[in-house]
């Protein structure tokens, strides 16, 4: 089984990959979150895990926009506690560092860290590829924000663990096919709709879900990018597609929308993995 994930080898998409499908799958690093939908998309691996949002710093948008581009399906959810160690050189110190590559989020997510040390931030397209670029270039003054399994596959030294600002950080990561889950009894469904341009139409959506006792557990909205100020919403809610009281809701709500996409039903995740 190989399984795409954007990132280099030590990313926490790889280590999401192997808290879902175990250690013996193979992996496919991808430069982006689009070659990860592609990928799917193809056939050239059988599955696709993306970070869909984090519990510190919010949505990844990206990843939200691909799935109106594409007709691929949620079939798991994933959620992993994210801990950020600084990582450099072997026999470099901290008071030697000018520099900190990373991902934007995990800057984000270790601001005092870095403002405590007066360290400079560069953004990069990944966490683990950072700990990559400053081994491979040999920028001795630099150091990366990765996880502590990146240190190990690159060789590299860790000056500093759980730099993150908040000890509450974890991921939330959706498993990509081309069709969704069966039903498990703990199931949660993802959508995404466009509601009619008409006063109480959002309510009016909302209020299918909550007169079934059906509880939403996210909605998000995107721009349309077509119409100024115009809004698509993403909206997960507890319980698997085929339910009586889900399939009522589902139908209930075509007139009301301009579109309505299941993403797919899935087996929600253990909530246990991102406590501390």
């Amino acid at each position: 089984m190989r399984i795409a994930f954007q990132g280099e080898l030590g990313a926490y998409s790889e280590m999401a990959v192997y808290s879902f499908f175990g250690e013996s799958v193979l992996v496919k690093p991808c430069e982006s979150f689009d070659e990860v939908f592609e990928s799917v998309k193809t056939g050239t691996v059988d599955y696709g895990v993306v970070p869909i949002e984090n519990s510190i710093e919010g949505s990844v948008n990206r990843t939200y926009d691909l799935f109106l581009e594409y007709d691929l399906k949620v079939c798991g959810e994933i959620i992993i506690r994210i801990s950020h160690c600084l990582i450099a050189h072997q026999g470099t110190k901290i008071d030697q560092i000018k520099t900190v590559y990373s991902h934007p989020q995990a800057l984000a997510q270790c601001r005092k860290f870095l403002e405590q040390y007066k360290l400079k931030a560069i953004s990069t397209f990944d966490t683990a590829g950072s700990v990559k670029m400053i081994k491979e270039e040999k920028m001795m003054d630099a150091a990366a924000i990765a996880s502590e399994r990146a240190a190990k596959i690159y060789d590299m030294t860790i000056l500093e663990k759980e730099i993150e600002d908040s000890k509450n950080n974890s991921t939330r990561f959706f498993v990509l096919d081309k069709k969704d889950s069966q039903y498990s009894g703990e199931d949660k469904t993802s959508i995404i709709f466009g509601a009619k341009s008409v006063p109480g139409a959002l309510y009016k959506i909302l209020k299918e879900f909550a007169d079934r006792n059906i509880n939403l557990t996210k909605i998000e909205s995107r721009p349309t990018k077509s119409t100024p100020w115009e809004y698509h919403f993403y909206l997960d809610f507890e319980g698997h597609r085929t339910d009586i009281k889900s399939q009522q809701a589902l139908e209930s709500i075509t007139d009301k929308t301009v579109f309505v996409k299941i993403l797919g039903s899935y087996k929600a995740a253990n909530k246990s993995n991102c406590k501390l």
